[in-house]
């Protein structure tokens, strides 16, 4: 700190009471009190004549009403120490800002102008107060706003990191510099750009809220812009180039291409399945990759790196056929299949169909998973469409194969119950070989209307085999062949017209179900459950019923009680009927007689007429002795 000091004459108070007393001591003049200058007593002598001291009074007290409080001014540094910069401003004395306040620009120095703010033209100590904080947060907002207007290029100070970011000083104000536009590249460490001062532009601001926020990222894609246009006028498809890997991804890998990047999918990295780019390729890597194709407006450009190499298919041997034994790895899983890598880029499906003779298709997942070495064969080769299919149940013996031989007919076997239909019971009598009990041959006596009546899912059930069908892969089982058939003795007992009491156990629409001695069912029809007194049988009852139908084949029975008690009236009727057909014939002989005996007839004749009577009225004597006789 300096501080300006006016010389003017005096003289010291201590000279001057010396030659007081030294003066008491000799005899000496008077002086008269008139010439003696008390202006000068304590001061130092001074050269300045008494018009130049009035003239340099003035000019100091000109300096001194030239600079107010509270006002903001410029100064020059005009030198610096560890902790403060001392200021020039052009007043008496020179005034220190703190070191802290310029922390911003570290490249600041002496010699250059600053802004500062008058806090005090002097505190107790005499010094001038002055603060280079203050001044700058005078004006900041007009300049940052002015800054954001004018699309300007400011300065700033990156002052500590914050959640997402990092706050930079400008213009005295806290703006926000996002990670994302710190860089076109992505940022890891942004510790890195603490302390440093960059260029940024204004790129939003909040007035409401006093939120400012700044971009460097704006600048370095100004200057790239120029830079893609002029390398992607020059891009061409089939192109070579070298790039860096700039960004790694879940879906691919960025590449700096010199000032534009690239994007390699994941598909392009490499002829095999890869879960992550990283398995391929790392962060910062020179990599060699070629150019699939570009869209110039859009300024994107797809790139591959496994185009660089031959297709593992042109490397397949050519000695390789169908039916051929190979290994490989399941690299995915599907619910129809699984993809098996012989080599990378060379692969197969094994469809679920494929993996067990089992015809009780199920998911892949039940049979293998990720990572498992398989051993294979082939069942077809595409090498055109660069397809293959492959097998795993053709390793094992097909128990199809000597199905005749292990399951002859009327074989007896027990199977596991694996399925219901409508129309029978699906069983599994090994791995792959399955067969069909139809509804109707479950049981000899029992009328089953849906299969989960006899038995249920995952119950043994034993089988006879009724027929095998080698070429459809087709079993025809039985469960009610391995007892003998009741209904060849039935035949024997419920003899049509067979009379036999039973009992009805239940009513319908069409008539009621009647149970019959041995345990056999019959069904008796609405009309035939008519009493002799009228009325109509009910459930419950106990009664005699004719057996009026038997069919074998189809384990039916129809009974009727009415026929029990209408057999007179049926003989009745039987007779009555005899007696029309017998009167109709002795008339139709009479007839046949005539045309017998005369070729031909006429009128005239009499005789033949009278002898045709005649014989009609014996007939007629002869029906009514008949009558009256029985």
């Amino acid at each position: 700190m300096s501080e300006i000091n006016q010389d003017t004459p005096e003289t010291t108070a201590p000279a001057a009471v010396a030659e007081t007393s030294k003066a008491s001591k000799t005899p000496i003049e008077s002086i008269s009190s008139l010439d003696f200058d008390w202006d000068s007593v304590g001061k130092k002598s001074s050269n300045y004549s008494k018009s130049e001291r009035e003239r340099m009074e003035s000019l100091y007290e000109k300096s001194l009403s030239s600079i107010t409080e509270h006002e903001v001014v410029d100064g020059v540094i005009v030198a610096m120490t560890s902790k403060d910069a001392v200021v020039n401003i052009g007043y008496k004395s020179d005034g220190i800002v703190a070191l802290s306040e310029l922390r911003y620009d570290p490249e600041i120095k002496v010699g250059d102008r600053l802004e500062v703010y008058i806090e005090s033209k002097e505190d107790k100590s005499g010094q001038l107060l002055l603060s280079h904080k203050k001044a700058r947060s005078l004006k900041s907002w007009d300049r940052v706003n002015a800054a954001l207007e004018n699309d300007e290029i400011i300065k700033g100070y990156v002052k500590c990191r914050t959640k997402g970011g990092l706050i930079v000083d400008v213009f005295g104000i806290e703006a926000f510099l996002p990670g994302s536009q710190i860089d076109v590249k992505p940022i890891r460490d942004y510790d890195v750009y603490v302390g440093k001062s960059m260029e940024f532009k204004v790129v939003k601001i909040n007035k409401e809220f006093k939120n400012v926020v700044v971009s460097h990222k704006a600048l370095i894609e100004e200057e790239l812009e120029a830079q893609k246009a002029e390398i992607i006028s020059k891009l061409e498809k089939g192109q070579v180039l070298e790039g860096t890997v700039k960004n790694i991804t879940s879906y691919g890998v960025f590449v700096d291409l010199g000032g534009v990047d690239g994007l390699i999918h994941i598909t392009d990295l490499s002829w095999g399945r890869i879960n992550h780019p990283e398995e391929i390729v790392k962060l910062d890597e020179k990599i060699q990759v070629v150019i699939l194709d570009f869209d110039e407006g859009k300024k994107r450009i797809a790139l591959g790196l496994k185009q660089l190499t031959s297709h593992p298919w042109d490397k397949v041997d050519a000695n390789l056929n169908v039916g051929d034994k190979v290994k490989g790895k399941v690299v995915v899983l599907a619910d129809y299949g699984a993809f098996v890598e012989i080599e990378p880029g060379f692969e197969g499906l094994v469809h679920v169909s494929e993996m067990s003779w089992s015809q009780h298709l199920r998911s892949a997942q039940d049979f293998l998973k990720v990572g498992d070495e398989v051993e294979c064969i082939i069942l077809s080769l595409d090498r055109e469409e660069r397809k293959m299919s492959l097998g795993i149940k053709q390793l094992m013996p097909d128990p199809w194969a000597d199905i005749e031989t292990k399951y002859p007919v009327n074989s007896k076997h027990s199977a596991k119950v694996r399925n219901f239909t409508n129309f029978g019971v699906f069983v599994e009598l090994e791995e792959g070989v399955d067969g069909l009990i139809h509804i109707s041959d479950l049981s000899w006596s029992k009328k089953i209307k849906h299969p989960s009546e006899f038995t249920k899912i995952g119950e043994d059930i034993d089988v006879v085999v009724l027929d095998t069908d080698k070429e459809n892969r087709r079993l025809s089982l039985g469960h009610k062949q391995l007892e003998e058939n009741p209904w060849d003795v039935f035949e024997t007992i419920f003899t049509e017209g067979s009379v036999h009491q039973g009992t009805i156990t239940s009513m319908n629409d069409k008539g009621g179900v009647v149970a019959l001695p041995y345990g056999v069912e019959g069904f008796a029809p609405n009309k035939h459950l008519a009493k002799a007194d009228g009325s109509v049988a009910k459930a419950e009852e106990t009664l005699d019923f004719k057996v009026i139908e038997f069919a074998k084949d189809s384990k039916k029975i129809i009974v009727s009680h009415a026929r029990t008690h209408e057999e007179e009236k049926a003989g009745a009727r039987e007779e009555k009927t005899e007696t029309k057909e017998s009167r109709a014939d002795d008339t139709k002989k009479a007839m046949r007689k005539v045309k017998d005996s005369q070729e031909k007839s006429t009128l005239g004749d009499l005789d033949v007429l009278a002898n045709l009577k005649s014989d009609l009225e014996q007939s007629e004597k002869k029906a009514a002795a008949k009558k009256s006789k029985d």
